[in-house]
């Protein structure tokens, strides 16, 4: 089971580890900071050993990680992960973007059905069976996420079943959330948003979410 050190700390960079396994160009590694695609969240982009990473997949509790040919990497092989931490940290802060929008469309329309959902380093998008415009809830979403990032309120994570990997995140007083993702440590650090509406066929509304970066 490769040892997932992005959730114990989300903000690390670089990591020295050792490889546990290769076969042929994937590498599995005994421990790793470097987050593979899950619930909607885009992998990582980076370094192992100076090898472009080509793509991190899950593989049960394992990650393992595609490099190009003639990597020269094999088992006991001590190896340094670099992560792109300007990526990372477009996608922590759109990750909880979109999971804060999550909850308040589910507060405004209990029993609302999500349908899909993606979180990129550029923008996040959360797909609903809905019947009208969702844009009718901007208004109310808006002032929500306002007063959540003017709260400045800390992001609790943690596994509910360390075992089988389950965790969950937590903002007192606001919502609690199954998700294994990566999360900055408080709502102020997700910073401001624009919501776009997309009817995406029919009875099926997307919301996308994008960050509104401060001049300077």
């Amino acid at each position: 089971m490769t040892h997932k050190l992005f959730w114990q700390d989300p903000y690390r960079t670089t990591l020295k580890t050792r490889v546990v396994a290769v076969d042929n160009d994937r590498i599995r590694l005994a421990e790793t900071i470097f987050f593979a695609f899950s619930g909607g969240q885009e992998s990582d982009h980076g370094s192992l050993a100076g090898h472009p990473v080509l793509s991190a997949e899950k593989n049960g509790l394992d990650i393992l990680y595609t490099l190009a040919p003639g990597h020269g990497l094999q088992a006991g092989s001590e190896v340094e992960i670099l992560i792109d931490w300007e990526r990372r940290h477009r996608l922590m802060r759109l990750h909880f973007a979109a999971e804060m929008v999550l909850q308040l469309v589910c507060q405004l329309r209990p029993g609302i059905e999500r349908i899909g959902s993606h979180i990129s380093a550029d923008k996040s998008r959360i797909d609903f069976a809905y019947e009208g415009s969702i844009a009718e809830l901007f208004p109310q979403i808006e002032t929500e996420v306002a007063a959540l990032l003017q709260a400045d309120l800390p992001i609790v994570t943690a596994f509910t079943d360390e075992a089988a990997q389950r965790r969950y995140w937590e903002v007192a007083g606001f919502a609690k959330m199954a998700c294994g993702g990566t999360h900055p440590r408080s709502t102020a650090e997700v910073g401001a948003l624009k919501l776009k509406r997309k009817n995406i066929g029919k009875g099926k509304e997307r919301i996308e979410i994008s960050l509104i970066e401060s001049a300077g």
